[in-house]
């Protein structure tokens, strides 16, 4: 697949070899990460089917990527899906990466019958939030979230 500015551009699903590029992403994103970490969660996610995780290579590298997870809920009957990240690298934004991982990301969800699926995106991320109203979604709520504290030892 090609892009809009002619660059090639690929989109494969990630592998855990591809740690090192999405910790940098992750970082970009504004969730440092190191390597390790990164091969941490990718060693956990890829051995779970509900998640999907694709990478877009342009230029011979890694510049973005998007991640799914699939739940059963209980508003529906069959199983919906949630963009859990996406992130293209700040060198290859605008160039059509972020369309093309959703497009994939949302060709794999329906090949896996899934028709229902939700993004959530930070309030500050007014940029994110047009982006995906360009592509399809709409706005239906709010996420409220809280953080619990670690049991004592």
């Amino acid at each position: 697949m090609a892009d809009k500015e002619g660059l090639g551009l690929a989109i494969r699903p990630a592998e855990v070899g591809d740690a090192a590029a999405l910790a940098d992403l992750m970082t970009q994103l504004g969730y440092p990460t190191r390597t390790s970490e990164m091969e941490m969660r990718m060693e956990a996610i890829c051995t779970d089917r509900s998640y999907a995780t694709f990478v877009a290579v342009g230029e011979g590298k890694v510049c973005g990527m998007i991640g799914t997870s699939t739940r059963y809920t209980y508003e529906h009957n069959g199983a919906s899906a949630v963009i859990m990240v996406l992130v293209v690298s700040e060198k290859m934004r605008g160039h059509g990466v972020g369309h093309a991982l959703v497009r994939a990301a949302e060709e794999d969800l329906a090949q896996r019958s899934i028709r229902r699926v939700a993004v959530y995106t930070h309030f500050r991320r007014t940029e994110a939030h047009e982006f995906y109203e360009q592509v399809g979604y709409t706005k239906n709520g709010f996420r409220l979230i809280k953080e619990l504290p670690m049991p004592a030892d």
